[in-house]
């Protein structure tokens, strides 16, 4: 049965006018789906859908959203990202099969502003909803999320009285005063690539621009899963970041912004 499919004309490009065809007429193309941006219910059958392709260095892979989420495009990521979500996947089919329904863990960004010396800076603090593990491993070394991060350059946070150090080739991506992906660097001297991406660009208060425009600058602090937590107030995340930094389990870094 045909498709009610959006293909773009850069995804038509990347999978050729063939396979762009036969998903067309529904070959290739499942009729219920998991958005990849709202993570809900979708059938393409009854409601328009975007053909989302996801490209590595070596890798592709073709998801599905609502039409309404977001439209058919294709997107640049880490090819050590995109091996990930694939053995996610493909883990979570097994499993499923098994009788289990794991939840993929997915990171979570809180926009804030932080008190140091005096000055108010912009910040971003990154916690996931589950443990990540190492990619190309089963996950039997438990939550190895700050030790990635450390690896990546990121730096241990004890204290919430300094301003972390700068990461270089990393930057966060703000466009007409939204918050749309945190870039790091492409492997081999290639592009920029997301890190993390707003599956729909993020609100920032007035506050929280004004001061990132000033200082080209944004402070980002991250923590294993359940460190945090989603904090109403800014006085409530500072509280939560300092007994992370007290705990040890608080890493951080400076990245300049991109965009305004």
């Amino acid at each position: 049965m045909p498709r009610m499919l959006d293909v773009s004309e850069d995804v038509r490009a990347e999978i050729g006018d063939a396979e762009a065809d036969r998903l067309l007429v529904g070959d290739n193309a499942p009729g219920s789906y998991d958005c990849t941006s709202c993570r809900t219910p979708g059938d393409s059958e009854q409601e328009r859908t975007s053909t989302v392709l996801f490209v590595g260095d070596e890798t592709a892979v073709l998801a599905f959203a609502h039409a309404t989420c977001i439209p058919s495009q294709v997107v640049q990521v880490a090819e050590e990202q995109l091996q990930g979500a694939v053995r996610s996947i493909t883990g979570s089919e097994q499993e499923a099969q098994d009788g289990l329904n794991p939840e993929q863990a997915v990171l979570g960004i809180t926009s804030g502003l932080v008190l140091i010396d005096d000055e108010l800076h912009p910040a971003l603090v990154v916690e996931p909803t589950g443990a990540i593990a190492r990619p190309g491993t089963d996950g039997s070394g438990g939550d190895e999320f700050l030790q990635l991060l450390l690896e990546q350059g990121f730096h241990p946070a004890r204290q919430m009285d300094q301003v972390p150090e700068v990461l270089h080739g990393w930057s966060i991506l703000l466009a007409m005063g939204q918050l749309h992906a945190v870039l790091q660097p492409g492997t081999g001297g290639g592009a920029p690539v997301a890190w993390w991406q707003a599956h729909a660009p993020l609100q920032v208060t007035e506050g929280w621009r004004t001061a990132a425009n000033k200082s080209q600058t944004v402070l980002v602090y991250a923590a294993p899963a359940g460190s945090i937590g989603q904090q109403p107030r800014e006085d409530l995340l500072r509280d939560a970041l300092e007994k992370a930094a007290a705990g040890g389990v608080l890493v951080a870094a400076a990245m300049p912004l991109a965009g305004t």
